[in-house]
């Protein structure tokens, strides 16, 4: 329960009905992925079977409630902003580049939505910088510049602010901007020197503002001083610190690789596979969704 306020319990019949005649969609990585996924399956279970439907693509998804005329979408962008590892992904960080100054590829596909719900962050945080691209991506692998992560994530936010000032009419779309989630994977942050990162952990972190060292507070400025200066008004979803505290909340060694869930012997060796970065579900981004829900009511 947040701080300070009382937040609603989602009702899913409410939360479809405020969705009527509409389209949300998420933008972002596969945390993204997990808040539209959360949202889909806390409204589905009030939809008879034949009026909803899914499909699935490798850049965009989309849940159909016929019952409602309303779709809850998402649609990958890990950077916001177009990069050589969109699709297909590069695995190894070191080779992906972004482009730093350029939506177009993706922005597309995000006009004629009524609820626009975007996020990146932890492709960013790969390493301490980040191959950077203006123009065209032609000549793009010998001419890039590292800049510092923080550096490159500025430009690029900047680059979408400026495509939603020039694109989005606040009176047809509203746009929220979902803040960091918190990775887990330095068990030292909340004291078990000897831990596995998030492995084993099973009650949340009980110390008031606890902060470990997988959120950028850098990253937190950059998100408030570019939002803070754009015309169209950007609702903040402030997930970072409530999911902070939860280091008992991520897949773990329950996750899956390359779409198939871990093997038992992978299982056990959770210092090579245990997942601090995605969420169970239900689970945390659950909370994530209440927040929207009590802002689209």
């Amino acid at each position: 329960q947040a701080d300070d306020c009382s937040l609603p319990e989602f009702e899913a019949a409410k939360a479809l009905e405020k969705l009527r005649g509409k389209r949300i969609m998420f933008v972002g990585d596969s945390l993204q992925r997990g808040q539209w996924q959360s949202l889909v399956c806390l409204v589905e279970h009030v939809i008879p079977p034949e009026r909803k439907s899914m499909k699935r693509g490798r850049a965009h998804s989309v849940f159909s409630a016929a019952e409602y005329n309303a779709t809850i979408e998402f649609y990958w962008a890990p950077f916001l902003v177009e990069s050589n590892s969109d699709i297909p992904i590069i695995p190894d960080p070191r080779n992906r580049i972004v482009r730093v100054d350029s939506v177009a590829k993706h922005a597309g596909n995000w006009v004629g939505i009524d609820v626009l719900v975007f996020n990146t962050y932890v492709w960013w945080m790969s390493g301490f910088t980040v191959k950077s691209w203006w123009g065209s991506f032609g000549n793009a692998a010998e001419s890039n510049q590292e800049l510092e992560a923080p550096v490159s994530y500025t430009l690029a936010l900047k680059t979408w602010a400026n495509w939603i000032d020039a694109n989005v009419n606040p009176n047809v779309t509203r746009v929220f901007f979902t803040t960091m989630s918190p990775t887990h994977q330095r068990s030292a942050d909340w004291g078990r020197e000897k831990g596995i990162r998030c492995f084993n952990e099973t009650t949340p972190v009980s110390r008031e503002g606890h902060w470990g060292t997988g959120s950028d507070k850098r990253i937190m400025r950059i998100v408030s001083n570019v939002l803070g200066r754009m015309k169209v008004p950007v609702t903040v979803i402030n997930v970072t610190q409530l999911s902070e505290y939860r280091i008992d909340a991520h897949t773990s060694v329950y996750t899956e690789l390359g779409g198939k869930l871990l093997t038992p012997k992978q299982r056990e060796d959770p210092s090579r596979f245990a997942d601090c970065i995605h969420w169970c579900l239900p689970g945390v981004p659950d909370t994530w969704n209440r927040i929207l829900y009590a802002h689209l009511l």
